[in-house]
């Protein structure tokens, strides 16, 4: 499994409207292929910051399979407006679980 890091940096004050977008947004990636969960978490240090976590079964579902596609576009039409710049993106796998 791979866990996607998004991290997005907000426009001043669109904090309420991104997230209703993205509440919308997460049955998007809920009949994702590959997807399997969806999370989105709000930095308590600087509120302007979230961060998406999406479980993917394999890299390819999201690379090759999610971006690019009707979905994907839908996806970034609804939150891309409220983005100071481009998210920042990572891919990782799990190598420990203490709890």
């Amino acid at each position: 499994m791979i866990l996607e890091i998004a991290q997005i940096d907000l426009k001043p004050g669109t904090e309420p409207d991104f997230e209703a977008n993205i509440a919308k947004a997460a049955e998007i990636f809920r009949a994702a292929k590959g997807c399997r969960s969806f999370a989105v978490r709000r930095s308590v240090e600087k509120p302007q910051r979230y961060r998406l976590l999406i479980e993917w079964e394999t890299l390819e579902n999201h690379t090759q399979e999610f971006t690019g596609s009707q979905a994907w576009q839908d996806y970034r039409a609804m939150v891309s407006p409220f983005f100071e710049a481009p998210p920042s993106v990572e891919h990782t796998e799990l190598t420990l679980q203490a709890f």
